[in-house]
Order: structure tokens, then sequence, then C-alpha cells
């Protein structure tokens, strides 16, 4: 719709219109909506009256859901800018949970024999082996969380091509470098990255479920 502001819905709209009472479904603004004046229900006779103006305004200040209708809107209905519980419903709704197992054997400890073992680095980027493993689980963040949820979203819709197979795993790893899905044409494929894989980027790949998956097919993961 052109124009230069928004168009805000007809207090009574048509019968058979597309609306929830007063919101009309495409129409009407969401987010950051403006706040009621409580000023536009004084008449001009009282308008110095002290008593009944502050009648009003505490009034107004008791029943105004404006700002709760903006935090509802920025923390559980947009997506791009929920966080905490609401993005716990958006990932109940398209299907992926917030915890993920972590593949087996991807549990880093300090270690200097077999320097090529991914389970074994050095000073500064793992703890000492403790001799047992308490969990292997893991908690996203919310920014990896939003990114997990947005993939599968993705996912749910996708016709399983290729293309959009490699679309979804550019939006899960932004700025990361090369992922790709290579058809080996015998019943398996690869997923390619040009770049290593974190213990938890590698949960999201193996075990959150978001990239489309051909039955039958046998998916390997290829990493440097």
């Amino acid at each position: 719709m052109s124009g230069a502001g928004p168009t805000y819905p007809h207090p009574n709209p048509a019968p058979g219109s597309n609306a929830i009472g007063q919101f009309v479904i495409g129409v009407s603004p969401i987010g950051t909506i403006p706040a009621f004046d409580p000023w536009a229900t004084v008449i001009s006779q009282y308008g110095n009256s002290d008593r009944i103006d502050a009648l009003i305004t505490t009034l107004n200040e008791a029943l105004d859901l404006t700002e709760d209708f903006d935090n509802f809107y920025d923390y559980i209905w947009n997506v791009a800018t929920a966080q905490g519980a609401g993005l716990d419903i958006w990932g109940r709704i398209v299907g992926v949970t917030r915890t993920l197992q972590l593949p087996s054997g991807t549990n880093q400890f300090l270690g200097f024999d077999e320097p090529g073992d991914p389970a074994e680095v050095g000073f500064n980027q793992a703890p000492f082996f403790t001799g047992t493993v308490l969990t292997s689980n893991v908690q996203l963040d919310d920014a990896d969380f939003r990114n997990l949820i947005l993939a599968k979203a993705a996912s749910n819709i996708c016709d399983g091509s290729i293309l959009a197979t490699n679309a979804i795993l550019l939006a899960l790893f932004p700025h990361r470098g090369d992922a790709y899905v290579v058809d080996n044409q015998n019943m398996t494929m690869e997923l390619k990255f040009a770049f290593a894989l974190t213990p938890v980027e590698q949960a999201i790949v193996e075990t959150a479920g978001v990239l489309p998956r051909p039955n039958g097919v046998l998916v390997t993961v290829v990493t440097p």
C-alpha cells in the first residue's frame, strides 16, 4: 500500500472483513503502537480541574497496556527480536529445542597425545580430563537458537532440493565460509564445510533435525 504513513483500521470494520476486534490483519500496525492520549477525553471546561485531570491520568496509567503490547511483540511475537521464553515458544512451533545432544566424541580436554585428535586440544582451550563426562547436552543461547529456529522454519517449507539445503546451511553459518551439499549419486550425500565446526555447531548439523534428509540416503559431514 502506498502512502506516507501507516493506515489505521476503521473503528467499525465491515462485516466479514479479515479482522480481530479493532485489529485488521495485514493493515493495522504491530509493534511500537502509539500510546493512548487521555487528554483527548477531557473537554475544555475541565482542562484546569486538578482532581478530574488526576483521576483521568491515574486511571490511564493503571489501564494502559501499550507497553505490555509492545513487549509482547518484541519479546515473543517477533522472532527477530524474541528472547528467552519467546524463542522457546517459537522452537515448539517449528519443532526444535534449545537443548541439543552433542555427537559422541566431541567432548574436548587438555592433552598432548595424538594432536590430530579433535578431542584433545592445547592450553586455554579445554579443561583437564576429569575421568567422567557428566552430560553430553548443551543449551543454545538466544542468538544460536534464533538461527536454528529460522533454519528449521525454512526446512519445514523447503522442497528438499540441494539448492534449498545450501541456502539453509548458509543461513545457519553466516560469514563462516563455504557450506554446501554434494550428491554422490549412490544414495549418499555429503555436507561439506570449508571451516571447522565447533561441537555445538556439529550438534546442530547432526542431531537437531534441521536439515532436510532424503529417505534412505546416508549423510556424512565433511570438515577440514
